[in-house]
């Protein structure tokens, strides 16, 4: 349970210098080979950038790609999974930060707790969920940290075209629909990452806390 307290402080902490980012992603391959190749130049620019991948801990997919091209390029990676997928998505061996934690939840905490940034990359339901709720943290104001999508082959752009409608229809305020950023490239998303700024919570929260 301690890891809980430490998220606990984070999350109502200001930003700090992003020293660490997570990325959440599918653990297929998916249909394009051009998934796999900025899965892989992710993990360099990462490592490049002096930056520590957080991740899902697996091995297959692009959770694998990723976290290889973050080691073999000299970087520093945490890998987060929980015991019933250790085999299903077997634990990355060459990962030598890695947790074996009891449930998704565990897991997804863990990983909020290590990372001062967070980047989804084309992935299924497993990351949409970690998505909208690592997002969702952000606009209760229980974290002030980052969060994107990387966009590379437009594999997000109906998702950002509906989340452009539940702003218009009002309901999601403009300035919360603007915290999920967007590029199309490992070192566009780190730039914005690096020069976000957070737009506050929501009004009705922000009151109460007045």
């Amino acid at each position: 349970m301690r890891h809980l307290g430490n998220l606990a402080r984070s999350l109502k902490s200001d930003a700090m210098t992003m020293k660490s980012v997570c990325v959440y992603c599918g653990s297929n391959f998916g249909s394009d080979p051009i998934y796999t190749e900025t899965a892989r130049a992710m993990g360099r620019t990462l490592a490049e950038r002096g930056l520590r991948l957080v991740y899902g801990g697996g091995q297959v997919g692009l959770m694998g790609a990723v976290a290889d091209a973050c080691i073999d390029a000299g970087g520093d990676v945490l890998g987060v999974i929980p015991d019933f997928l250790h085999h299903k998505e077997i634990a990355h061996p060459r990962v030598q930060d890695m947790h074996i934690v009891s449930s998704m939840h565990e897991r997804k905490l863990m990983m909020a707790d290590h990372a001062d940034a967070f980047v989804a990359m084309p992935g299924g339901l497993g990351t949409m969920e970690e998505l909208f709720e690592v997002w969702t943290w952000s606009q209760l104001g229980r974290h002030k940290k980052p969060v994107a999508l990387l966009n590379m082959k437009g594999y997000w752009d109906k998702l950002v075209g509906f989340l452009d409608h539940m702003r218009d229809e009002g309901f999601v305020e403009s300035r919360h629909r603007d915290m999920l950023l967007s590029a199309e490239t490992p070192d566009a998303v780190l730039d914005a990452l690096e020069s976000y700024e957070f737009p506050g919570m929501i009004a009705s929260l922000e009151r109460a806390q007045t």
